[in-house]
């Protein structure tokens, strides 16, 4: 069982930034890939980022190519999401997850997933 925890969301205005940051936890995790989602209102869940543990590969959506930095902390077992130069479409519930399949996890159907922790742009 691997727990994750998001925390770092809140009120910010376009233009400004924000960290997130999943903490993982249980038995059976060891080092498997993190991955960011997002959910806006009346919309379906979107990727947003990933990582390998290793944290030489990642991957981005589009839309947030140059403006956010997934990385992760393999000591202590943390993956965070930088989020510079928001707008207001970056509204949403942001989930962190992980699964040992790469394609599972980039996918959407990733074995674990955190409560989500609510980022909000707006002036």
């Amino acid at each position: 069982q691997v727990h994750l925890v998001e925390s770092g969301g809140g009120l910010v205005q376009p233009g400004g930034s924000l960290r997130l940051s999943c903490a993982a936890s249980g038995p059976t995790f060891s080092g498997y890939p993190m991955a960011w989602f997002r959910q806006a209102p009346g919309k379906e869940r979107e990727f947003v980022a990933a990582v390998t543990w290793s944290g030489l590969n990642t991957y981005y959506e589009d839309s947030v190519k140059g403006r956010f930095t997934i990385s992760n902390d393999d000591v202590r077992n943390m993956a965070y999401l930088q989020m510079n130069s928001l707008k207001p479409e970056d509204t949403a519930v942001y989930y962190c997850a992980s699964d040992q399949s790469w394609p599972a996890l980039v996918g959407g159907v990733g074995a674990y997933w955190g409560q989500g922790t609510q980022v909000t742009v707006s002036s």
